[in-house]
C-alpha cells in the first residue's frame, strides 16, 4: 500500500484507515499470531487465513458492521484495527467499538491516532451519534485509550460478554458526536 492519502478513508500524520480486504489475510493473521501475548485474555483476532476470511467477510458484507485496518503511513504495514459493530440507524445512530493494536505497534500512540480518525469518520460520513466501548475492568491499556479519546465511563455490566469460555464483566464507556444543536435552540 502506498502512502497516497487518497488510498485511506481517513489519514493522520502517522496512520491511515482503510477497509479490510481479502488480500490482507496473510499480513493480518501473521500480526495476530505475533501479538497473542499482548492480546490475551482480552482479544482474540483471527490467526488463520480461514478465520480471517470469515471475520473480514462479515465486516465487509454485513451492513451492521464496519471494519478498518490501521496502516502505518510510512510503508503501509498493518498496525492494528478498529471496528464498529452492532450499528443501529434511525433515532439511535449508534455502534459498538472494537479495536486492537498489533505488538510491533503497541505503545507508540498509533491506535490513539487511529481512534481519533475513526471518531471523525463515524460521526461524519457514517452519520453515527454515539459509540460505545465495552471493556473488561482489568484492561488498563484499553481504558486509558478510550479515556484519551474523550469517552466517559457510563456504567458496569456484570457477566456482559462471553469471552474465552466465560461470561466477563465489562465497563461501558461511550462518546457522542459533538453537539449538533444550533446555538440558542433547545
Amino acid at each position: 500500500m502506498s502512502d497516497d492519502p487518497g488510498s485511506y478513508l481517513a489519514a493522520g500524520p502517522r496512520v491511515g484507515l482503510r477497509p479490510f480486504s481479502p488480500a490482507d489475510a496473510e499480513e493480518f493473521t501473521a500480526r495476530a499470531r505475533e501479538s497473542r501475548e499482548l492480546h490475551r485474555p482480552w482479544l482474540f483476532p483471527p490467526c488463520t487465513v480461514e478465520a480471517y476470511a470469515v471475520y473480514a467477510g462479515a465486516l465487509i458484507e454485513e451492513p451492521a458492521r464496519a471494519g478498518f485496518l490501521v496502516c502505518e503511513r510510512d510503508g503501509g504495514g498493518i498496525a492494528g484495527f478498529v471496528n464498529v459493530n452492532n450499528i443501529v440507524r434511525g433515532a439511535f445512530r449508534s455502534g459498538a467499538l472494537g479495536y486492537g493494536a498489533f505488538a510491533h505497534a503497541a505503545g507508540r500512540g498509533l491506535l490513539t491516532e487511529a481512534l481519533g480518525l475513526l471518531l471523525g469518520h463515524a460521526f461524519g460520513p457514517m452519520e453515527l451519534h454515539r459509540l460505545e466501548a465495552n471493556i473488561q475492568p482489568g484492561n488498563t491499556a484499553s481504558r486509558a485509550l478510550v479515556r484519551r479519546a474523550g469517552f466517559r465511563l457510563e456504567g458496569f455490566s456484570p457477566a456482559m460478554l462471553h469471552i474465552d469460555g466465560a461470561w466477563r464483566d465489562h465497563e461501558r464507556w461511550a462518546v457522542t458526536a459533538p453537539d449538533e444543536t444550533p446555538a440558542g435552540r433547545p
